[in-house]
């Protein structure tokens, strides 16, 4: 059985996110989409609405489940049992980071790790950005699922 683990803040959870794991499901029995918890990051939402939310998008789904997770993301994809790492590529400049991301993650645990990019019209709109437009009152749901 190959295990995938998606994992990230997710706050919030973007179309681009669930552009990626539809991605994933067609290559990988299972995904598990780890939900990165620190106390020292301020969130918009708290941990177990960001899991709720994200479930609620795969309830239909029984190859997805959601687990929140402290710490490294290789350390959590061991405690899985996940066999590939995924790492969601936003843009072209980002893809650099990621890959030297990619190549640590490999290092630290052994696992192969795959960047994925999101739908064309999904790629440059981030978490973070929605987290903007969010704070500003604008409307967000064009980027949600």
């Amino acid at each position: 059985m190959t295990t995938a683990l998606f994992a990230g803040s997710f706050d919030p959870f973007t179309l681009g996110h669930l552009s990626i794991v539809n991605r994933i499901l067609t290559f990988v029995d299972e995904v598990i989409i780890g939900v990165g918890v620190n106390i020292n990051k301020h969130y918009c939402f708290p941990t177990e609405e960001r899991i709720q939310r994200i479930q609620a998008i795969f309830a239909h789904n029984s190859h997805v489940k959601v687990m929140s997770y402290e710490g490294l993301t290789t350390d959590f994809a061991k405690t899985v049992g996940a066999t590939i790492l995924v790492r969601g590529v936003r843009s072209c400049k980002d893809f650099e980071e990621e890959r030297e991301i990619a190549t640590i993650n490999r290092q630290l645990s052994g696992l192969e790790t795959i960047l994925l990019f999101a739908e064309d019209k999904y790629t440059n709109v981030s978490s973070s950005i929605v987290k903007e437009l969010m704070h500003y009152g604008k409307d967000i749901s064009e980027f949600i699922p």
